[in-house]
């Protein structure tokens, strides 16, 4: 097994394989402290400062030690760039055999059967949708993996992906008729076989959960699990370890049930209207809340009469539908699963009626036409805390944005990681030859009216000075469309404004189109990676502390205020500084990049917190003159 060294040296074996590769002391580090959790089968937190090339840092013990290794990261999009373009690049280095594979959520995946089921049924789905399934068809014929990614004319929410791909709840598991062409069998079974298994951390969390049992044979058999983007992770948990219960899941159950009463059960129509009768009170609660999507109290909510009462109406419903269910059991494989699936709605709706649990938040969202009702619970340290020390194996954490004021603490108190030993390496760059932040004189106070004229004055002045190549980030949507509107009147740069298409067809014109401006808000502070002189400056509205009115926080903040705790120092300054962090990250991606971050928040200066912000971002150049910024932008090539 060759030695970190070797690998990572200036004559080692990345060094042969890549051309211009140069060692660094950080990645070296981190690369041994990953071989040694891995070794010695303990738990390691890694800060790894942007450049430091985390992903080298962790793939490369991963392929030389034995056992079987899960990678999980953020998104969908870093799965696939870890398993396409930096895997092999690594395997190819270290003359590696090892197997690897890439597990996706199964939303992802076709499915068979269901594609089966609307063969002839075109009663049943909008013309638009005819269409689109038509195209599934063609491909269906030809794809080796059933990924759905690879049907490039659809767009990301075509409405035929939901008819032609299974969830945990309408999945017939091993019943199916297509069981052994399935192709998400096929993925997990490759994924059974690999070494390296490359997944996400929802798809993680929900088999830990056991919301997805299947892949829950994976997971037992890791012997090394390693986190990018751990700072996604608390979040991503704490949904996971919870329930939730949506109007849509309802309608799908109850639409599911009409197309079996349509085309096998012809005499079962009680069967029929019992199902009709959920979908319809699903769909009156929603309407007992404003048309505008929002968040709040679920236990507050359950106060209002007509909320109450609709609830026990729909509870009602459900348990009549579990009876008239129940008589039809046996006469067909999709109806057991149909009963399964009512008394699992049954059991999260009782579990959501009961508004006087402890150490839950109670929580609701709706969307355009549905709600969605949450219980999570406030905090997962406990029962993470176990899932780590059971069996013994090695565990990494890393990300960029781990650490608040210098240390660990808030990241190891949220997931019960006390234990475990924490490794913290800077970025290789020179912040001070290579950035600037600008913190301006003279600015309101960030919630006063004043702001928004401020805010739209430094933006033209920035896109002027950067002549555009930059990124103008914003905590709210409505301060984006207004100052996205006010600038499409005065500049002649394209503007690239976040919510009008998808993200990654904004990067791409982002990255086409030489003086384009890109405004945004939570999508693009983290997870985008945009080097050289395409982006040289990053404005931020102001410092990014959570929407108090959000009830998961508000619930959480109760919680530690019963405690005896600040939950202003234990739980809003920590996430700030991440989130701050993040955004901050997109500056400075190269050792030849150079740009300028202006942070338009006063607290940065007139707050006692304000050391704990600065203390975490890079150490850069300070100033407090936007004139010290144009002449720094004008010297960017």
């Amino acid at each position: 097994m060759p030695s970190i060294s070797s690998i990572f040296s200036a004559d080692g074996l990345l060094a042969d394989a890549i051309e211009g590769f140069l060692p660094r002391q950080a990645q070296t580090d981190m690369a041994e402290a990953v071989q040694q959790a891995l070794n010695n089968q303990h738990s390691l937190i890694v800060e790894a400062g942007t450049g430091t090339g985390k992903t080298f840092a962790y793939l490369a013990p991963a392929l030389v030690s034995k056992g079987k290794a899960i990678i999980s990261t953020g998104t969908k999009n870093l799965q696939e760039q870890l398993y396409h373009r930096d895997l092999p690049v690594i395997k190819k280095a270290l003359a590696s055999n090892r197997k690897t594979a890439l597990l996706k959520g199964r939303a992802n995946y076709l499915c068979l059967h269901r594609l089966g089921q609307h063969g002839g049924n075109s009663t049943l789905v909008e013309k638009e949708v005819l269409g689109q399934l038509s195209t599934v068809r063609a491909w269906a014929n030809t794809t080796k993996t059933g990924d759905v990614g690879e049907l490039k004319t659809l767009p990301e929410d075509a409405k035929v992906l939901p008819l032609v791909t299974s969830t945990v709840d309408n999945c017939l598991g091993r019943e199916c008729p297509d069981y052994e062409d399935c192709y998400l069998v096929k993925a997990r079974r490759k994924a059974l076989d690999a070494d390296i298994i490359v997944v996400n951390h929802h798809l993680f969390f929900a088999d830990m959960a056991l919301k997805d049992t299947g892949f829950g044979e994976l997971i037992p058999e890791a012997d090394a699990i390693i986190f990018d983007e751990a700072h996604q992770i608390p979040e991503i948990a704490s949904d996971y370890f919870g329930e939730s219960l949506s109007s849509r899941q309802i309608q799908d159950l109850a639409k599911d049930i009409n197309l079996l009463y349509r085309t096998v059960l012809k005499d079962a129509d009680q069967l029929d209207k019992a199902a009709d009768k959920c979908r319809l009170l699903a769909a009156d609660l929603r309407l007992l809340f404003a048309d505008t999507p929002a968040r709040g109290n679920w236990q507050e909510a359950l106060q209002r009469e007509e909320v109450r009462s609709q609830t026990d109406r729909l509870a009602d419903a459900l348990g009549v539908l579990h009876e008239v269910a129940r008589l039809h059991i046996g006469r067909d494989k999709d109806l057991d699963n149909l009963y399964e699936r009512v008394v699992q709605a049954r059991e999260r709706l009782d579990a959501l009626r009961d508004d006087q649990q402890q150490g839950v938040s109670l929580w609701y969202e709706t969307t355009p036409r549905h709600i969605v009702l949450h219980l999570t619970p406030l905090s997962i340290a406990a029962k993470f805390r176990r899932f780590v020390s059971e069996p013994p194996r090695g565990w990494v954490f890393t990300s960029a944005t781990l650490m608040v004021d210098g240390g660990f603490e808030h990241f190891q108190r949220r997931m019960g990681l006390e234990d475990a030993k924490t490794l913290g390496l800077d970025s290789p760059f020179d912040y001070q030859q290579q950035a600037m932040l600008c913190v301006p004189r003279y600015l309101p106070e960030p919630n006063s009216f004043e702001m928004r004229e401020w805010l739209y004055t430094v933006s033209r002045r920035l896109i002027a000075a950067s002549r555009g190549r930059c990124f103008l980030l914003f905590t709210s949507h409505a301060m984006l469309r207004d100052i996205a509107a006010r600038l499409s009147q005065s500049v002649d740069n394209p503007l690239l404004v976040q919510g009008t298409t998808t993200k990654q067809a904004l990067l791409s014109e982002y990255l086409a189109r030489e003086d384009a401006v890109l405004l945004g808000t939570g999508a693009f502070w983290e997870g985008v990676d945009v080097r050289g002189s395409d982006l040289v400056c990053v404005m931020i509205d102001k410092l990014p502390f959570a929407s108090p009115d959000d009830p998961l926080l508000q619930a959480r903040i109760e919680d530690v205020r019963k405690k005896g705790a600040n939950p202003f120092s234990a739980i809003q300054i920590p996430q700030a500084v991440i989130t701050l962090k993040q955004g901050a990250g997109r500056l400075i991606r190269d050792s030849a990049d150079k740009g300028v971050l202006v942070i338009c928040d006063n607290r940065l200066v007139t707050k006692p917190y304000a050391s704990t912000f600065l203390g975490s971002l890079p150490d850069m150049r300070r100033t407090r003159s936007l004139e010290e910024v144009e002449s720094f932008l004008a010297t960017i090539d």
